[in-house]
């Protein structure tokens, strides 16, 4: 395959990438690099390891797409580290293990009065593993910021001592891990892997609960990292003392380091993220259009991004800057007279406060009509008034499948059809829930 002026054609794709998939670009596509168009393969130079992997996962296609279109050929595409880059060998293998998010750093995290404490804490630990805050223990409701950190720390670590061994994963992949251990028999090797490490960062570990020989196995684990000086950072979307059917050998050594909560961001805050995940996508906007998203957008960090990408994808499609009218335009459909999402928690907060139960009953397997009513209303509400799906919903009501909340909500449902006072009762409940939205 030959073709000429092969450097534009090289930008071509990179735009046209841009232009196929908003959601995923980032301004570093524009310092990719060509490193060989030959044999019907493209091959895409990249700084790290980091970016390949992100690469690899959320935009191979959209790339495909993009040459195969541009050249008018049958391409694949094979993103690959460029060794001429700027980062050491050394430093370079070492972190070709973790798969880290390229965005998640201490440089592109928003610092603000909800997230000092958690941020600074995490910046600390990268200094002084196993001695300054051991365990680092964060937590808060979801898309607040918690797994950008983690990465962060890996990454911070890794440019402080790149022989570092660290081990980065998720609770439900720990869980997996150690499930296939023992179905292979291969036990010691698990503990190989996890009990030898220098720091091990584990998202999400609220999901241990009810896996008691899981949570059997972490507590070893837990115990062997520590006592020989290494660092654990945690994070789950509750306290410690608030996952429901987690033993309290494992709540009180989670306690024993800092426990730090990540809150919502500020107005102030906000407007400042959506600068900064404007300027990671490429993307210019305006200070009015910033504080617009800001004022509208309250829920998450997640739902700011997903409102750039709204607006970056009109932009895109019309071929013209954006504006406060077009910012206006392109999320009318999706903010409703300036209100955030109803989340789980809104729900669970009115349903709590009017029943007069607290979150750990609704978590808890007690099945007495005066806890069992007010969680089915909280998975009929859930399901009612989020995005949430059926697994999502148990997961925040005590780990319960999918079957349980369906027949939660089949029985509500079904309730309401029949009795006036309980269709009230959800009338009621859900004029509270959307009040909430405005505060």
């Amino acid at each position: 395959m030959v073709i000429e002026g092969i450097d534009n054609l090289f930008i071509d794709i990179i735009e046209r990438a841009k232009a196929l998939d908003p959601v995923n670009t980032r301004n570093w596509f524009d310092k990719l690099t060509l490193l060989h168009l030959n044999g019907g393969t493209l091959g895409i130079g990249c700084p790290d390891e980091a970016t390949v992997e992100y690469l690899q996962e959320h935009c191979k296609s959209t790339f495909t797409r993009a040459a195969q279109e541009c050249t008018g050929y049958l391409v694949s595409v094979d993103f690959k580290v460029d060794h001429k880059g700027q980062e050491q060998p050394a430093l370079r293998e070492s972190k070709k293990r973790l798969k880290l998010h390229p965005d998640y750093t201490f440089d592109n995290f928003v610092v603000g009065p909800s997230n000092r404490l958690a941020q600074a804490s995490c910046a600390a630990v990268c200094h002084s593993p196993g001695i300054t805050y051991n365990p680092l223990f964060l937590y808060g409701n979801s898309g607040l910021g918690k797994t950008h950190l983690l990465h962060a720390v890996c990454c911070e670590t890794k440019k402080n001592n790149y022989k570092s061994s660290i081990q980065l994963l998720s609770c439900e992949d720990f869980v997996n891990r150690f499930i296939r251990a023992i179905e292979q028999g291969e036990i010691s090797d698990f503990h190989s892997q996890f009990r030898t490490v220098d720091m091990l960062v584990i998202d999400d570990i609220q999901f241990l609960q009810e896996r008691e020989q899981s949570q059997e196995e972490f507590f070893h684990t837990f115990n062997a990292l520590y006592h020989n000086g290494k660092q654990i950072i945690l994070s789950a979307d509750s306290a410690p003392a608030d996952i429901p059917s987690l033993e309290e050998r494992l709540i009180s050594r989670f306690n024993w380091g800092l426990v730090t909560r990540i809150d919502p961001p500020s107005y102030e805050t906000r407007v400042a993220i959506v600068k900064k995940k404007a300027h990671l996508r490429g993307l210019t906007i305006s200070d009015e259009v910033a504080e617009y998203i800001a004022r509208k957008v309250q829920a998450n960090i997640r739902e700011l991004e997903g409102a750039l990408t709204t607006i970056y994808a009109v932009s895109i499609t019309t071929n013209e800057d954006i504006t406060l009218q077009s910012a206006r335009a392109a999320l009318e459909d999706q903010i409703i007279l300036g209100t955030r999402a109803v989340s789980i928690t809104d729900i669970i907060d009115v349903v709590t406060n009017h029943f007069n139960v607290r979150l750990s009953d609704l978590q808890s397997k007690k099945r007495s009509q005066s806890i069992a009513l007010p969680r089915q209303i909280c998975m009929y509400l859930a399901r009612k008034l989020t995005r949430h799906s059926l697994e999502e919903v148990g997961g925040h009501l005590g780990g319960r499948d999918h079957t349980t909340v369906m027949h939660a909500c089949n029985k509500i449902t079904e309730v309401q059809e029949n009795d006036a006072q309980m269709k009230t009762l959800l009338q009621e409940l859900t004029k509270q829930i959307n009040q909430m939205q405005y505060s």
